[in-house]
């Protein structure tokens, strides 16, 4: 898999694409991830990539000439299955939506800044926009580095135990289930004298019964925490 992001703010990006989970996927030759500085595709002298919008709205907006170049050279070495824009009045971005994306072979990210970008490279270049929740950022490089990182993690072989991504919140429309790890019992700092105890179920070994209590648990949560959920 391939994942092409455009920013105007590419330091923001490119640590985090090189550690943890991102950083191992890359090595492991499971995905590329390029980052590409949209000023490097303007045609003005200064390197600005906006403009002053017509009919006097407030602030400022990207322009379609560097990123039209930039999209037009990429796809002339490759076909894309997604062209995508973070926007926030895009879609909803979900676990399923992660899910989707992790199955293409070549997607581009567009990162919004300033006040947008010219509709016109909405309206004729972009295939999908989605958001990452219902608020404004500065930009959208927060929001591709999260669809990135959600993307990467469920390719196989991406995290070291495949089933833990499989279980994790919204992968069934429920929440994950409390965990728990060593000790099994445990005396906090404040409350020495108190114990800290993990569910018996969970040291009994019998795989069922456990499997059993993590669902009920998952729903408990879910219908306490997301009802929502439950309804899509």
């Amino acid at each position: 898999m391939r994942i092409d992001i455009i920013t105007v703010l590419p330091e923001l990006i490119e640590p985090f694409i090189k550690e943890s989970i991102l950083g191992r996927a890359q090595k492991k030759g499971l995905v590329e991830i390029f980052i590409h500085n949209l000023r490097d595709y303007t045609i003005d002298k200064h390197k600005r990539v906006d403009d002053y919008p017509f009919g006097g709205a407030a602030g400022m907006l990207m322009q379609c000439q560097p990123i039209d170049a930039c999209i037009s050279k990429l796809k002339s070495e490759r076909h894309y299955d997604e062209i995508i824009f973070t926007a926030p009045d895009g879609e909803k971005f979900t676990q399923p939506v992660a899910n989707e994306l992790s199955l293409k072979q070549n997607i581009i990210i567009l990162c919004g800044h300033y006040k947008g970008i010219d509709y016109r490279i909405r309206e004729h270049l972009i295939t999908r926009e989605i958001s990452v929740g219902d608020f404004v950022l500065t930009g959208g490089e927060l929001a591709a580095a999260i669809m990135t990182d959600a993307i990467v993690r469920v390719l196989p072989g991406a995290i070291g135990d495949e089933q833990s991504a499989l279980s994790d919140s919204f992968q069934d429309n429920l929440l994950e289930p409390p965990v728990y790890t060593r000790p099994a019992e445990y005396h906090p700092v404040e409350n020495p004298d108190e114990t800290w105890t993990v569910p018996d179920i969970l040291l009994s070994g019998h795989e069922a019964k456990i499997k059993e209590w993590e669902y009920e648990q998952a729903l408990k949560r879910t219908k306490m925490l997301r009802p929502d959920l439950l309804n899509e």
